[in-house]
């Protein structure tokens, strides 16, 4: 029987994803609970559990794919799964760089396709096989080629790495099919490819020229062979683990070519790009210098004074070269779209204010210990804030709403979204019936929700269904901003710095603890009347915290 697995339901304001990473593949047998793929929102990234056991029978998406709720991502035969057939087919696809090597196999036997994307073509002296950019099965969307190990003419060995994918995850070896030497190679260091582009063909069977052989590219660039003491040319692996420090990316391509050209290895040079790569003006700041940061030589040493003296390089590289471009990562762009969408779409306008936070500081003094050791949780600022904005969201519920179609929704609940910076980017747990929870119970769900987002841990459980947002800048150091709407919401809140300011009380200037803030509002929803008086509850119920205890 087969299952089809579809876009779960992503809560109240999410309604479409994007495809992560796919874990599996057609062919492949699943355990029940087992990661098939990653669903990503601007919220948070979801892992999508197998609810049977049984063989991929279909995978109807790639990754970076945008689904909506329902959308077919794959289907699975339950039991034992696909037919024989099917289990032929993924046996052939597993096994074909080892087959390909057998000597065994019959001359004129084809290998339709493999795991790293080889296909087989008649050739004129063999048959040739094109190695494709891996599909989106394997975590491949789009890639750029890194560095390319082999030359036309070269001799391979079926899982001989042949050249490096980057993707925004990671770096992927790309291995040979089969056995043979490299007919073409259609692709450059920096190209961007997709899946099922041709990357390079390789003449099965065939044996290239002794000299072929021993100048495979090596020193992280090409050109030079590294030779050990036997003076036999060193493995990749080898090379990786020598003179180099064994970590990090290799140089970029240009800067390997200068690297060559001036007799410098990457031990001589601090690479200042992503991962501790080397970049090209890292090159040109160690020639300049002429010497690294440790006083090394940025030179070989003084036994080869046979060899030129290096070029001087110019003082100062133009800014191109002293320039890293990173793509987004898919979180980060989904956020820039929704962020963006949410400006285009509501009638945004952020109203201020300032409240005094002598009495709330004053409360935490004289009750912190108590109440850290009565609930186990330290008592915060955001239980105080928190419980604030439930209070003047009753008073003003048009805050608390939303707009779908021509229709206005009321929520007559709090579910308070609590903005979270992460590594990853920005996400927003939600603190549900925030309105019918204590200050005790609202900062242990915020605390346990913050631990979760900063491990990675948030489920999509944890960021549905939010109401009204608040964003505390203040622990950045924010001393004002005008927060962004988190749509479809018609409010946000933003906290800033809790700073010392000259105040007149009662005819008197005296010194107090003053945090300004900011009330970005739907004013399509929310009137300029309904959006002061909300921001003037929340900051009367701060500088009189008894009201929120007496529910005033």
């Amino acid at each position: 029987m087969a299952t089809e697995i579809r876009v779960p339901s992503l809560g109240e304001s999410v309604s479409e994803a994007q495809i992560g990473e796919i874990y599996k593949k057609v062919g492949d047998t699943v355990a029940k609970d087992e990661s098939l793929l990653e669903l990503e929102t601007d919220k948070a990234a979801q892992e999508l559990p197998s609810p049977v056991s049984g063989t991929i029978a279909e995978i109807a998406v790639e990754t970076g794919d945008e689904v909506e709720i329902d959308t077919l991502l794959m289907t699975i035969e339950e039991g034992d799964g696909a037919s024989q057939t099917d289990k032929g087919d993924d046996a052939v696809a597993q096994a074909a760089g080892s087959a390909a090597a057998d000597a065994d196999s019959k001359p004129g036997e084809a290998h339709s396709e493999d795991q790293s994307g080889g296909k087989a073509d008649e050739g004129k002296g063999g048959k040739l096989v094109a190695v494709e950019t891996p599909s989106a099965g394997e975590s491949v969307s789009e890639a750029d080629v890194g560095e390319i190990f082999v030359k036309v003419g070269d001799t391979v060995k079926a899982d001989d790495p042949l050249l490096e994918l980057e993707t925004d995850k990671a770096a992927q070896e790309v291995p040979a099919p089969v056995s043979g030497v490299v007919r073409e190679i259609a692709v450059s260091e920096g190209d961007t490819v997709e899946p099922g582009d041709l990357l390079l063909k390789i003449e099965e069977g065939a044996q290239g020229s002794a000299k072929s052989g021993d100048e495979k590219t090596a020193d992280y660039g090409g050109g030079k062979d590294i030779q050990g003491e036997s003076g036999t040319t060193a493995s990749r692996d080898e090379r990786h683990a020598g003179d180099m420090d064994g970590e990090g990316r290799d140089p970029a391509p240009a800067a390997a070519k200068l690297m060559r050209e001036n007799d410098l290895t990457k031990s001589e040079i601090a690479g200042s790009g992503k991962g501790g790569q080397i970049l090209k003006g890292d090159v040109l700041t160690a020639i300049e210098r002429g010497k690294d940061e440790n006083g090394s030589s940025a030179g070989k040493s003084s036994s080869k004074e046979s060899k030129p003296a290096p070029k001087r390089a110019p003082s100062t590289p133009d800014d191109a070269e002293r320039e890293e471009r990173v793509k987004m990562s898919r979180l980060r762009q989904t956020i820039a779209k929704r962020l963006k969408g949410a400006q285009d779409t509501a009638a945004m306008l952020t109203t201020f204010n300032e409240v005094d936070m002598s009495a709330v500081m004053d409360l935490r003094k004289k009750y912190k210990e108590l109440f850290e050791k009565k609930h186990g949780v330290k008592l915060g600022f955001m239980g105080f804030f928190t419980k604030a904005v439930c209070h003047a969201l009753q008073e003003v519920p048009a805050v608390n709403a939303e707009i779908d179609g021509t229709d206005i929704v009321y929520k007559h609940f709090a579910h308070i979204g609590v903005a979270v910076g992460t590594d990853r980017g920005l996400v927003v747990p939600v603190v549900r019936d925030a309105d019918q929870m204590t200050i005790a119970e609202i900062e242990k769900e915020i605390g346990r929700l913050g631990l979760a987002a900063r491990d990675g841990d948030l489920t999509m459980a944890d960021m549905q269904g939010g109401t009204f947002t608040i964003s505390n800048g203040g622990v950045y150091g924010s001393l004002m901003s005008t927060p962004i709407l988190n749509s479809p919401q018609s409010g946000i809140l933003g906290m800033h710095k809790i700073q010392e300011r000259p105040m007149v009380v009662g005819g008197q200037i005296v010194v107090r603890p003053m945090m300004y803030l900011a009330l970005s509002y739907d004013h399509r929803i929310v009137d300029g009347k309904e959006a002061v008086t909300f921001l003037v509850r929340v900051k009367e119920s701060l500088e009189d915290p008894e009201r929120l205890v007496l529910d005033l």
